[in-house]
């Protein structure tokens, strides 16, 4: 029988609703005080939101948006309803954007995947998210905290000193991108060590089926969740693994990109979501990101809405080796050097890992400059590729991701 994190897992669609409506009042009060709401809500009378149906009488808010707040209002542009020296943490992710972080318990509300994965007490999580400026890593060790597992804050690189320090302390799960973990198993693998993992707690990357297999084969079963640095775990897959069941403390709508209108059920749109976080009211915030509803409750118990998963983004910008690009960057790509043209950038695959490729039309063949250029700008590294000026399609991409996801 499932044991659940809490009672909220298992609401009647009445019950969710009309305590969500409750919370949402709760909140849209809260951002009032909020200066970065500032003519937001003007208008709208807060105490007359019967349903989170009527979310729809609000603008939608955008990551640019907030960037614009930030650069003006720094750091976190007013969205915020104590001032940055009363969180615990400030991060920073590119763009740069500034996030929240806080040490109270469950913040980012990971510990609810992490239980519907399996993770409690007596486990050692192998953190391989990373720790510094940007929040993945402190996101996973408080939902491991939750559930009352240790953890090892491992990050990535030095794979043999990864593989001995997991067989050392004994992890028992593992938490980072989906691709990352097959590295230390396959070094594991070389060095003829048996590491203890049982369960995989992953995001940040898609988890191809190929993938999880593998895992699988391993007797490793691997969850996936759906994040982000601004909003915390959005929805996560239970056992059942049949879609990705909504978190109890957001409100997700499905928009027709680039409108706050919502989509019919069923129809791929954009995600929307209203944080239930009382520090950080985010109001219909547009992700970028693309899915659909899935009709019907989860096969194990959870009764809340479930969403497809990840579909792909909105626009171009578009999640390589666990970090976003963005076709700004591929821009500022371009500007950084007087003789490039244009620039393309090409997600793909090799194996069961993420590769870029970089294609740049230029009279030069300055492969080194560039691919230093292409480090310190898009924050990775990829192949070069200088092309000849004229030579990339003419088809308004600036990235183009050409990897399977079914």
């Amino acid at each position: 029988m499932t044991k659940y994190y809490d009672t909220l897992e298992t609401r009647s669609p009445d019950q969710r609703g009309a305590e969500q409506a409750h919370g949402l009042r709760i909140q849209l009060h809260r951002a009032q005080s909020a200066p970065g709401f500032a003519g937001y809500l003007d208008g709208v009378e807060i105490d007359n939101i019967a349903s989170v149906d009527d979310l729809v009488k609000l603008p939608v808010l955008r990551k640019s948006d907030l960037a614009k707040a930030q650069a003006t209002r720094p750091p976190f542009g007013g969205f915020t309803v104590k001032p940055a020296r009363h969180f615990h943490h400030v991060f920073q992710s590119p763009g740069p954007i500034y996030e929240p972080g806080s040490t109270d318990p469950d913040w980012w509300r990971m510990g609810r995947f992490l239980h519907a994965a399996g993770v409690g007490p007596g486990d050692i999580v192998h953190n391989c998210f990373g720790y510094h400026l940007t929040p993945a890593g402190m996101i996973f060790e408080s939902g491991a905290r939750a559930v009352g597992a240790a953890v090892l804050p491992a990050g990535t690189g030095q794979t043999e000193l990864q593989v001995t320090a997991a067989r050392d302390v004994g992890c028992t799960a593992y938490a980072g991108t989906p691709d990352y973990l097959k590295v230390i198993l396959d070094k594991a693998d070389e060095m003829g060590v048996k590491l203890n993992f049982a369960m995989a707690v992953v995001g940040g990357g898609a988890l191809f089926p190929s993938l999880r297999q593998d895992y699988a084969d391993r007797g490793i079963s691997c969850l996936q969740c759906y994040a982000t640095a601004d909003l915390g775990n959005i929805a996560y897959e239970s056992p059942a693994m049949e879609g990705m069941i909504i978190d109890e403390h957001v409100i997700v709508e499905i928009v027709t990109p680039g409108t706050g209108t919502p989509v019919t059920p069923g129809e791929v749109g954009e995600v929307v979501v209203t944080s239930l976080n009382p520090d950080y009211p985010l109001i219909r915030f547009a992700t970028g990101d693309l899915s659909a509803v899935l009709p019907g409750e989860s096969p194990c118990g959870r009764t809340n809405m479930r969403i497809k998963g990840w579909m792909g983004r909105a626009d171009q910008t578009t999640k390589i080796k666990g970090m976003f690009v963005r076709p700004e960057q591929v821009a500022a790509l371009v500007d950084k050097h007087d003789e490039i043209v244009k620039a393309r950038v090409i997600a793909s695959r090799q194996g069961e890992m993420d590769t870029m490729t970089v294609q740049i039309e230029s009279p030069s063949g300055n492969d080194s400059a560039y691919a230093r250029s292409v480090a310190e700008v898009l924050k990775l590294k990829g192949a070069i590729e200088v092309v000849a000026p004229g030579s990339l399609p003419k088809d308004g991409l600036v990235i183009e991701d050409q990897r399977v996801y079914e």
